[in-house]
């Protein structure tokens, strides 16, 4: 395949969500989100991450990120540790305009232009790309049409007031459903594609 016609790498947003559309509280709240995470969501997210080789993190997001995996990597027998242990080990880009060397392991820090960095990355060689926030990172990808793929975890709660990530569309996003997913928790995957023209 000529370069001109390679692939791109795919950019996925992961993201836990309120079936009203939150994904944080007003002030970065998330004991709402359902951790209750049994096999069949273990074994979905390891499919998930399978073809994934770089994370991307906005800067507030980055510190609790790493310290929970980190946390998890301590215990050898719990259920997650490979899931950790692959979070921990894969490199990681961190989006920040306060920072210009990174303060954690295995990680970059990417200050230019939003839009460029990421075009940039996606049309170099590699695997997929997931973006794990925070919320106006989040939004800000959103809003430039960086994402390809959507990964909502709608949990089965309504907190009325917090964080959303599509505030700032100016015009209609159109998606098309890949699949749909129930756990036993009560939290249920949405994966959509963007439609692209």
């Amino acid at each position: 395949m000529s370069d001109n016609n390679k692939a791109m790498r795919k950019l996925k947003l992961h993201v836990g969500m309120s079936i009203d559309g939150c994904i944080a509280g007003p002030n970065n709240e998330m004991d709402w989100i359902d951790f209750t995470w049994d096999e069949k969501f273990r074994e979905y997210e390891d499919r998930l991450h399978e073809p994934v080789d770089t994370i991307l993190l906005g800067r507030k997001m980055t510190d609790d990120f790493i310290t929970t995996w980190s946390n998890f990597v301590k215990k050898p027998d719990d259920p997650w540790y490979p899931f950790a242990k692959k979070m921990i080990e894969t490199p990681k880009i961190v989006f920040t305009k306060s920072l210009t060397k990174s303060e954690w392991p295995n990680t970059e820090i990417a200050t230019g232009d939003l839009k460029e960095e990421i075009t940039n990355l996606k049309s170099q060689e590699g695997g997929d790309i997931i973006v794990y926030g925070g919320a106006s990172f989040d939004s800000s990808l959103i809003k430039e049409n960086l994402i390809d793929e959507y990964y909502l975890f709608i949990n089965p709660v309504a907190i009325g007031n917090g964080k959303t990530i599509f505030g700032d569309l100016k015009e209609v996003r159109k998606l098309s459903l890949v699949e749909s997913i129930a756990f036993d928790s009560g939290t249920v995957l949405l994966h959509y594609e963007v439609k692209r023209n």
